[in-house]
């Protein structure tokens, strides 16, 4: 996999304007894909990796107290 990835890189040596949050600058092809890759990488693990830590330790909470009833939720209309 990082052989391909040096290949587009080395390939795509063409200069092309960057801007991002105020900042420009030029950069080959082939590294702006890079980047854009891990920062689109970044963008969806970091929230999904705090989704699954932060149900983990509800699952954990609730498989410690085991007489403290259901997990708390929606309350039912009675």
């Amino acid at each position: 996999m990082l052989l391909l990835l040096l290949i587009l890189v080395l390939e795509n040596g063409q200069r092309a304007e960057a801007s991002f949050l105020g900042a420009h600058g030029t950069l080959p092809i082939g590294v702006a894909l890079l980047l854009a890759a891990v920062f689109g990488i970044l963008l969806v693990a970091l929230p999904g990796t705090a989704r699954i830590m932060q149900l983990r330790l509800r699952q954990r909470r609730t498989t410690r107290r085991p007489d403290a009833g259901p997990p708390p939720g929606p309350r039912s209309p009675r």
